[in-house]
């Protein structure tokens, strides 16, 4: 409790805080916040707002460049993943034990699951982003339960000088910010171009959205022709909608989940809130999982539909099937 009390005020001192006199209060769940000693509203409509706001909470703004609550967990995760693969490739050895045994175990363990799904040959080129993803994602989810995130940050106490709701948290899940989620899904997409006209060139990535694959003589190809033409402009609308549907279900899982754990925790007051919300606690655990997993998967997936065909171009037009996984064969052509 005390060094949680020090880390509080040598954030203000630092200047994290957005003014510049403070002090600690005790929450009514027990749980510790930063708040203005003078009383001052940090954020005007935080007395009637009971959730976690859609925005992630500017922490520091240096005018030109903004770090918000969202950006230390992302920071914090990225750098904690750096240092874990350098202590774990340090002294590589033969028979691999302790991190190294979990870090191949890890690579390894995704490098099959993925070559299984599309292809030796496109896992090649794809894995380090689909793997680099699924990681990310993962740690951030799960860095996001850690006790005292969210729940540690300014608010406006009541008249009894009890604090009900953090309005703005020193930390936050970093895939609770929609920019956090946009980003990576725009990564994927400016890759997905690249990947796509490398396995087809320009000419076959077009044919592969408006052309006719058939072959079909006289009117029935004319017609076939206009019909596989418009299909591609719809293609193309729902090649322009995938970093949305991938940005917003991401966040809106993550983001969920957050609300639903601090609901409950307010459920059930100061003395049983930790219990009410245990339950969901694990169950973030799994969403947390499930939710990089299908990240990784759908942008392999999406990645192995445009690029596959390429693959049995490059090799000479050889039954490529085996290699493929059920889900990249149900979306060709």
């Amino acid at each position: 409790m005390q060094s949680l009390r020090i880390l509080m005020l040598v954030i203000g001192l630092l200047g994290f805080a957005p003014g510049s006199v403070w002090t600690v209060v005790t929450a009514a769940d027990h749980s510790l916040a930063v708040v203005p000693a003078t009383g001052a509203t940090t954020v005007a409509h935080a007395e009637d707002h009971s959730g976690i706001l859609p925005a992630a909470s500017i922490l520091k703004d240096f005018g030109f460049f903004k770090i918000n609550n969202s950006m230390v967990i992302t920071w914090t995760v990225a750098l904690g993943l750096i240092l874990l693969a350098r202590m774990a490739t340090r002294n590589m050895q033969a028979v691999p034990t302790g991190l190294q045994n979990f870090w191949e175990w890890l690579v390894e363990s995704l490098y099959g699951f993925l070559k299984d799904i599309i292809g030796p040959e496109l896992v090649k080129k794809t894995f380090w982003f689909s793997a680099t993803i699924f990681i990310f994602i993962l740690f951030t989810n799960w860095f996001g339960l850690i006790p005292g995130v969210g729940s540690i940050g300014w608010g406006v106490p009541d008249a009894t000088g009890r604090l009900h709701h953090i309005a703005t948290p020193i930390l936050r899940g970093g895939n609770a910010d929609l920019n956090m989620t946009s980003a990576m899904a725009l990564t994927f997409v400016a890759f997905w171009f690249l990947w796509s006209i490398q396995a087809n060139g320009v000419g076959g990535f077009l044919k592969h959205i408006f052309g006719y694959p058939g072959d079909a003589t006289g009117v029935a190809k004319l017609l076939l022709s206009l019909v596989f033409i418009a299909v591609g402009v719809l293609e193309i609308f729902s090649i322009a909608f995938r970093p949305v549907s991938l940005s917003f279900r991401l966040f809106g899982n993550i983001f969920a989940g957050e609300n639903l754990l601090e609901a409950m925790a307010l459920l059930g007051g100061s003395a049983f809130g930790w219990l009410i919300a245990l339950p969901f606690y694990f169950m973030e655990l799994i969403v947390g999982l499930v939710q990089a997993l299908v990240f990784m998967l759908l942008t392999s997936i999406f990645t192995a539909l445009m690029c596959q065909h390429g693959e049995e171009h490059e090799s000479g037009g050889r039954n490529t099937g085996h290699n493929e996984g059920p889900a990249v064969k149900a979306g060709s052509h």
